[in-house]
């Protein structure tokens, strides 16, 4: 592995984690809101290493591997985090949406690659618009305390509410691309 920007980006943004999780328990005053602030920057370097590794020639395999892994980790890791701490049955079912559509699209990929056409479910433009609701909605709910009277968790939770619905669509656009080939390989059965 040759580690260049665009991997270190995706490195920095998993060692990020245990350091938002810290600050999430942490009892300081201001725990949560720096806890938000370093999910946002982690979130932002996952624009950014993307960006790096196609302007610079530097995508690789381990990136490709590495950057789906990193941003899944913190986003179910920081959405149980949530819902442990303010758990209600609506957040509950979100949380259960994202997390369950990122394991079931994960394992598309995953078999759509071991037939050869991984391509068919490549990242389009519904999973980028969910994965941008999505991390402004949990670091504004991370943040949680209102900033100049407006409401950030209210604001947060719209937002991951719209992440969901997001989350749905893009599941269904990525398994109708992929139905043709489940069920041909169903019919070959």
């Amino acid at each position: 592995m040759k580690l260049n920007l665009a991997n270190f980006l995706t490195l920095l943004r998993i060692a990020a984690i245990p350091v938002v999780v810290i600050c999430f328990y942490s009892p300081l005053e201001y725990a949560r809101p720096i806890a938000a602030i370093l999910f946002g920057v982690a979130a932002v370097t996952d624009m950014i290493d993307g960006w790096v590794a196609r302007r610079f020639g530097q995508t690789s395999r381990f990136g490709e591997f590495l950057d789906p892994v990193a941003d899944k980790l913190m986003v179910a890791i920081v959405l149980v985090m949530l819902v442990q701490a303010e758990s209600g049955w609506f957040e509950d079912i979100i949380a259960m949406i994202i997390i369950g559509r990122e394991i079931t699209i994960s394992a598309l990929r995953e078999w759509m690659a071991t037939i050869g056409e991984r391509a068919n479910v490549k990242v389009d433009i519904t999973g980028k618009i969910k994965t941008t609701l999505q991390m402004f909605g949990i670091a504004f709910m991370v943040y949680r305390n209102d900033l100049f009277g407006i409401p950030i968790y209210t604001i947060g939770f719209v937002l991951l509410v719209l992440a969901a619905i997001m989350t749905i669509w893009s599941m269904i656009v990525y398994l109708r691309a992929a139905w043709p080939f489940i069920m041909a390989d169903e019919n070959q059965a």
